[in-house]
């Protein structure tokens, strides 16, 4: 059952993704050039209504669709892990042209090249997996 619940989601994110033009290579580029605010409303949106989403979380001790408590850890505090990892994110996106979730928009659309940029995310993830344990946390 979850596992329909999680297709239905991830179907609707892809669509208001697809829709709203968030997953456009198009749209990325005029963000990363500064010749357009429409990402920039896009994720500053997002991370306004996820900033007081959590924050009601936490406070409201809310339980999830399957009756779990919703238990959010505390994160530690590091300016420069976190403006390193940002920085690489930026980068990365920057050069495939697509964040990780229009990657899979993308590919719903019918847009195969982006096949090239999935490998390479899964790649890079299954290799921070294997250095995870020498790498600074």
């Amino acid at each position: 059952m979850r596992s329909v619940i999680y297709l239905v989601v991830g179907v609707f994110f892809g669509i208001v993704m697809f829709k709203s033009e968030a997953a456009s290579w198009f749209r990325i580029y005029e963000m990363f050039r500064f010749d357009s605010f429409h990402m920039y409303g896009i994720i500053g949106s997002a991370l306004f209504i996820g900033v007081i989403f959590t924050q009601w979380i936490k406070k409201a001790g809310t339980k999830s669709v399957f009756g779990e408590k919703i238990i959010i850890a505390a994160k530690e505090k590091s300016f420069a892990r976190y403006a390193l990892g940002g920085i690489l994110f930026g980068l990365g996106w920057a050069l495939a042209g697509a964040c990780p979730g229009p990657m899979y928009t993308l590919l719903g659309a019918g847009f195969l090249p982006i096949l090239i940029v999935i490998i390479g995310a899964l790649l890079g993830t299954f290799c921070y997996g294997l250095l995870k344990k020498r790498l600074p946390h």
